[in-house]
C-alpha cells in the first residue's frame, strides 16, 4: 500500500470522535432551511434553557465547526445555550443564492438564529468567523449583546493580505487557503500553529481529502467573495457592543500589530488579550486559557 494512502480514514474516525464529544455536551446536530435559497447545519442544546444565555460560535476557514470549537462546547454549554452554526458551503450548510461575501454569512446566522426564537446572544468568532461576527454586531445591535473576536484581523487591508501571501509561498489566497496536497496543507499549518508537531504526509493528505476538498469551487467564490481586505473596505466602523479581541502572540495569518490596531479602531468598549506562545488557533492550543478569557468577559470581568 502507498505510504501517502490509509484504508481506513484517521481523520474521519477522529470526526466521529468530536461529534461524539459534542453530543455528550448536550449539543443536537439539526438542519434549518432559513430561506427558499438557504440551509443551514448547525449544533444547539436538545432543550435550550429560558434561564441560560445564548452564545453563537462561528468558525473561522477550514473545517467545519465541531473541529473548531470542540475545546469550547463542554466548557460553555454548563452555563450558556450553545449555538455552533455551519457557515456556508462549510459542513452541510448550502445555498442557491449567489451572495458570497461575509455579511452574507452573518445574514445566514442572524436568520438561523431568528427561526430559532433566539432574540438575544453574544457572538464568538474565530478568522474568518470573526468577520462575521463583526458583520452581525454591525447590522443587528439590538440582537447581539457581547463580542468576542478571535483572530480575526476585521482591518485587514490588501497589503496584509499580499504580505501573508509571501509568508505562505502563496501566488494567491486559494492557493493557501484550500491546500490540494500535504505540502500545501503543511505550510498552513505552520503559519496557524505556535509550534507544528511531526505530522505523517499520509495524515496531511487525509486531511486534505476529508476537509479541503469538498466544496472548492464555492470556497473559492466565498474567499473571492470577501469584502474584507479589498479597497471597499478602507474604515471600520466602531461597535457599540462591549467587544473582547483574543489574539495569539506569534499569529502568521493576522499579524498581533494588526489586534493593536484593531482594539483602537473598534472603540472605547473593546479590549485585547493576548496569549503567549499559541498562533491563530489559540481556542485550540490553549483552550483552557481561552476558555477563561472568554468567560470572565461574559461574566463582566477583564478591563
Amino acid at each position: 500500500m502507498p505510504i501517502n494512502s490509509c484504508i481506513i480514514s484517521c481523520v474521519s474516525i477522529y470526526g466521529a470522535f468530536l461529534r461524539r464529544t459534542v453530543t455528550t455536551s448536550g449539543l443536537v446536530e439539526s438542519k434549518i432551511d432559513i430561506d427558499s435559497d438557504t440551509t443551514i447545519r448547525f449544533w444547539g442544546p436538545s432543550r435550550p434553557n429560558p434561564s441560560k444565555p445564548t452564545i453563537v460560535l462561528i468558525h473561522g476557514f477550514g473545517p467545519p465547526a465541531i473541529w473548531q470549537w470542540h475545546g469550547q462546547v463542554k466548557f460553555f454549554a454548563r452555563k450558556f445555550n450553545v449555538c455552533m452554526p455551519e457557515l456556508v458551503f462549510f459542513g452541510e450548510s448550502f445555498t442557491k443564492s449567489c451572495e458570497r461575501s461575509e455579511a452574507f454569512q452573518a445574514s445566514c446566522v442572524a436568520k438561523l438564529l431568528q427561526k430559532l426564537g433566539v432574540s438575544r446572544y453574544s457572538v464568538v468568532g474565530t478568522s474568518y468567523g470573526g468577520f462575521v461576527a463583526y458583520y452581525l454586531a454591525e447590522q443587528w445591535p439590538e440582537n447581539v449583546e457581547k463580542v468576542v473576536i478571535a483572530s480575526s484581523a476585521v482591518n485587514y487591508l490588501v497589503t496584509d493580505k499580499m504580505k501573508l501571501l509571501q509568508r505562505g509561498n502563496a501566488d494567491n489566497v486559494d492557493d493557501l487557503m484550500l491546500p490540494v496536497n500535504a505540502d500545501r496543507l503543511r505550510i498552513l499549518l505552520r503559519l496557524c500553529a505556535h509550534r507544528l508537531p511531526y505530522v505523517p504526509v499520509f495524515v496531511l493528505n487525509d486531511f486534505v481529502r476529508t476537509l479541503y476538498l469538498e466544496n472548492r469551487k464555492e470556497k473559492s467564490e466565498l474567499l473571492k467573495g470577501m469584502k474584507m481586505g479589498t479597497p471597499e473596505i478602507a474604515d471600520i466602523a466602531p461597535l457599540s457592543q462591549d467587544v473582547l479581541i483574543v489574539w495569539g502572540e506569534t499569529d502568521q495569518i493576522f499579524l498581533l500589530e494588526k489586534a493593536y490596531e484593531l482594539v483602537k479602531i473598534i472603540g472605547k468598549k473593546a479590549s485585547l488579550q493576548v496569549i503567549k506562545k499559541a498562533g491563530h488557533i489559540p481556542q485550540l492550543e490553549h483552550t483552557a486559557k481561552f476558555n477563561n478569557i472568554v468567560n470572565d468577559f461574559f461574566n463582566g470581568g477583564l478591563p
